[in-house]
């Protein structure tokens, strides 16, 4: 469980992020521009983690891409845009 600090248009707010839905925050936070994919990244929901983590305020886009291969056709990139601060909680 972790609590982190979004920054958007000189606003921030605190939000805490648990699961899988924080394994995926960090996974876009570790992509940054480039991005995170199910073929890259497996995971079984990747789109239900991004839609958790919008509701929560975070900016992360969606570029759909063609892929190749033995079983050819689209998949998901999902980019992190918003500013995102982990936050450090003490234990007392």
């Amino acid at each position: 469980m972790g609590y982190y600090q979004i920054e958007h248009d000189r606003h921030t707010r605190t939000v805490e992020v648990t699961g899988r839905d924080e394994w995926a925050l960090q996974e876009l936070i570790e992509a940054s521009i480039i991005g995170c994919t199910p073929r890259d990244n497996p995971a079984p929901r990747w789109s239900a983690y991004v839609h958790k983590l919008r509701r929560m305020g975070f900016d992360i886009e969606t570029i759909h891409e063609r892929h190749g291969g033995q079983f050819p056709g689209r998949h998901a990139r999902y980019v992190l845009h918003s500013n995102v601060k982990a936050m450090e909680v003490g234990n007392g």
